[in-house]
């Protein structure tokens, strides 16, 4: 694994537990840990469970030892590593947005492409695709239950941001993060979204703020202690953005990702209307699904209340008993599963870097209709972000 912060932190937990609580035809070893630092990377070693630690990602992709290589670095290295080890013939799994730029995440996905004709497997990790009211959200889409899809909202909101003396961190420079709350959360709603509604995002309708653009540097920042300096660096991404959009199969959707919602932690919510039912989920209550079924008598309609907890439900079997909730590291744990059985099976895992792609392609129009006034923009014509 390549990169050890929060995503590193998720991902090796998945690792962890998933071979513990699944019977997987594979059994992963957690070998090696690379970071820049090796003092920090040691300490991240020994505290998520990794057998040896390293500072040379390259020297690792060339053993013939490893078998996966998992990349949870900023998305301005996705593109370089992931290549490098496709090419080494190594499994990859890449955290989202897949890259930076719709021309790096089409070299990864023609890379992915190419691998996967020898066998070589890739994945894009989407981790909410695989919280359980997710894909039982799209089993009942998929079969009817909700008849003609009519109208998506969409939202992502946090607000880790709303202090104008927060720090500066890589999620704030473009050229480390490709985005701002655009790429980070917003690139997860549109993933679920298509996913939800096995349809893609067409053309966009869309605008961009940025409300703090200029916030203290850590010491670290400097080559400092890690403590906040009274030098000020400036913020080169977006902080909210918002979008209409048309998806492929005659719906329509709105979109918002913000991390300057006051009060909302993790709300990534999905409302799908339908001409025969709807669903709602929302993240900060990720154990249910809220369902209505249009075609029940009037005296006896309403949002049902349904708690995704019981063995019938995806993933959930391999846990606790009905109404023992899962959390969020659970996703994290399923990807890891995912993944391995699409290994052992020569399977294109989901979702493929050309699903990340398109997401890619999606954030690009976005932003270049954001640049031209709000004008719609179709996602399919390629260029830089």
């Amino acid at each position: 694994m390549i990169g050890h912060g929060f995503m590193g932190a998720a991902h090796s937990q998945g690792w962890r537990v998933a071979p513990r609580f699944f019977d997987l035809p594979l059994a992963p070893q957690m070998s090696v840990i690379v970071g820049r630092d090796a003092e920090r990377t040691e300490l991240a070693r020994e505290k998520f469970g990794w057998d040896a630690a390293a500072t040379d990602w390259r020297e690792v992709i060339k053993r013939d030892d490893i078998d996966v290589i998992d990349i949870c670095t900023p998305g301005d290295s996705h593109a370089e590593i992931a290549i490098a080890a496709l090419e080494a013939g190594k499994h990859v799994f890449c955290e989202k947005p897949l890259a930076n730029s719709v021309d790096e995440a089409e070299h990864m996905a023609a890379a992915a492409e190419k691998a996967a004709l020898v066998g070589v497997q890739a994945m894009v990790g989407f981790s909410y695709r695989r919280v359980p009211a997710i894909p039982f959200a799209r089993q009942l889409i998929s079969e009817g239950r909700l008849g003609e899809i009519r109208q998506v909202r969409a939202q992502y909101l946090q607000d880790w941001l709303i202090d104008a003396n927060g720090p500066m961190t890589w999620r704030l420079d473009k050229d480390l993060a490709g985005s701002g709350s655009l790429g980070d959360i917003g690139a997860h709603a549109i993933d679920m979204v298509q996913y939800l509604t096995n349809s893609t995002v067409d053309t966009v309708s869309g605008t961009m703020h940025t409300f703090v653009t200029e916030r203290p540097l850590l010491g670290e920042a400097r080559g400092l202690s890690g403590t906040a300096s009274d030098e000020r660096g400036t913020v080169t991404v977006d902080d909210a953005a918002w979008f209409t959009a048309r998806l492929s199969n005659g719906a329509y959707a709105s979109f918002e990702a913000t991390r300057f919602a006051t009060g909302r932690k993790n709300a990534l919510r999905v409302e799908i209307s339908g001409s025969a039912g709807a669903i709602a989920f929302d993240m900060e209550s990720m154990n249910e699904l809220q369902f209505y079924d249009a075609t029940q008598p009037a005296g006896e309609q309403g949002f049902k209340r349904i708690m995704v907890t019981e063995p019938v439900h995806p993933y959930v079997d391999a846990w606790w008993p009905p109404g023992h909730s899962l959390g969020y590291e659970h996703a994290f744990s399923h990807q890891v599963r995912d993944f391995v059985l699409d290994i052992h099976n020569g399977t294109v895992p989901s979702p493929s870097f050309a699903d990340g792609l398109q997401v890619q392609r999606v954030l690009n129009a976005v932003e270049h209709s954001a640049q031209a006034g709000s004008a719609w923009t179709a996602t399919q014509p390629s260029g830089g972000m």
